[in-house]
């Protein structure tokens, strides 16, 4: 392959851009992950990310893993062969994640959707409330689902099982949300909340979390499913004094304990949240001046993160995504399954800024008009005018 002057634009929805302070700091050297110098590594990160699930309340696992780990550990550690769980249909992700319940011997109630709405909390209630004999013993909801841009209000569907007065457990999937958009274990009553590294955390791929609850903890003292590398026992165990119980992914946590610095005490979470709205925001405009659909169908569930762009009629978007790479070196995440050939996904969380994402959103313009889809010029403009205005507004309160 020939060289390909400047910096490749990864903009998949995950894994994201990786800042070169982080980078650097994963190159440290290794150290001895039984002496003291890591015990201080470990608790120093488990404390930041218990900020950024927003819990007190809450105990927090590293896993070296995937989030799919995570998934399994929310399950296996709180769950017993046979146990019936209520999951909602949302996407690629969420089917993923029913698929594995079942493999792990569970009885699983299937919400189906249409994939460009999010959980239906009502369904939920609706589904709770005649589950008279209490067999359902957790609803497992995605709160991102990466795979089509659209968000489940889990403040909203907490509030369906409270209002059903089920008492069911209560996991989130945040893997494409925690970090970039505002999320809140202790307030939304979640009791297993699952994330990994390679998205809004701004990390390579390699480890996952679970936050988990106080009810959750209680559960795992008698849930039956076989567990080993998943237990939460020995990780809450070790954790108390900053270990852990088998060998840990020491460079990434030096990698970690980098963003969490850069996301809580230098930039905050607040403005890291009101970013990836504006970015969102900016996107949604270009692709509509394009003459192109969002994906997503409420905008009450429009995700921060990435927006699904679906093609028109006869237009392949693997196609289109093929010759953007091609041109202009910018990848763009792809439909997955079902939505195969039928939209594409702008990434547009981690380490972005404006300037990236008009550089992105030119990309995706020339690319359309490369394949020949039929769109208006007009989406970079509409963007830049919504971005330009954006910053206007700092700057008049500032005066």
């Amino acid at each position: 392959m020939p060289r390909r002057p400047g910096r490749h634009f990864l903009q998949i929805p995950g894994p994201t851009n990786v800042p070169d302070r982080v980078l650097r700091a994963i190159d440290f050297p290794t150290i001895d992950h039984r002496g003291p110098e890591f015990a201080g590594l470990g608790k120093g990160v488990l404390a930041g990310m218990k900020r950024v699930f927003k819990t007190t309340r809450g105990e927090v696992v590293i896993y070296p893993a995937s989030g799919t780990g995570a998934w399994e550990a929310a399950l296996a550690n709180t769950l017993s062969p046979g146990d019936r769980v209520l999951m909602a249909e949302t996407g690629h992700f969420a089917t993923l994640w029913q698929k594995m319940a079942a493999r792990l011997g569970l009885e699983v109630d299937f919400l189906r959707g249409d994939w460009r709405h999010g959980a239906d909390p009502d369904a939920i209630e609706k589904r709770l409330r005649a589950d008279a004999e209490k067999r359902i013993r957790a609803v497992c909801v995605v709160h991102n689902e990466t795979s089509t841009g659209v968000v489940s209000r889990i403040a909203d569907v907490r509030r369906a099982i409270d209002a059903a007065g089920h008492p069911a457990l209560f996991m989130v999937d945040t893997i494409s949300s925690l970090a970039s958009m505002d999320y809140r274990h202790d307030e939304w009553g979640v009791d297993v909340t699952v994330a990994g590294s390679q998205k809004g955390l701004m990390l390579p791929p390699g480890l996952s979390f679970n936050c988990i609850s106080p009810k959750a903890l209680a559960a795992s003292k008698t849930a039956r499913l076989p567990r080993s590398y998943w237990a939460w026992d020995e990780m809450l165990a070790s954790g108390k004094s900053g270990y852990f119980p088998y060998t840990p992914a020491t460079n990434l946590l030096y990698g970690l304990r980098e963003s969490l610095a850069m996301l809580l005490d230098e930039e905050g979470l607040d403005a890291v949240f009101a970013r990836h709205q504006r970015h969102a925001e900016a996107t949604r405009r270009a692709v509509r001046a394009w003459g192109l659909e969002v994906f997503a169908l409420d905008p009450r569930e429009y995700s921060a993160s990435l927006t699904g762009v679906l093609m028109p009629a006869g237009h392949d978007s693997d196609r289109v995504r093929k010759l953007i790479l091609e041109a202009f070196d910018l990848s763009l995440g792809a439909g997955l399954t079902k939505l195969g050939g039928k939209m594409f996904r702008i990434g547009h969380l981690g380490d972005f800024n404006d300037l990236m994402l008009m550089g992105t959103l030119a990309g995706v313009e020339m690319g359309l008009a490369l394949a020949g889809v039929p769109v208006k010029q007009e989406g970079v403009s509409a963007a830049m005018q919504y971005l330009s205005d954006c910053a206007k507004a700092p700057a008049r309160q500032a005066a």
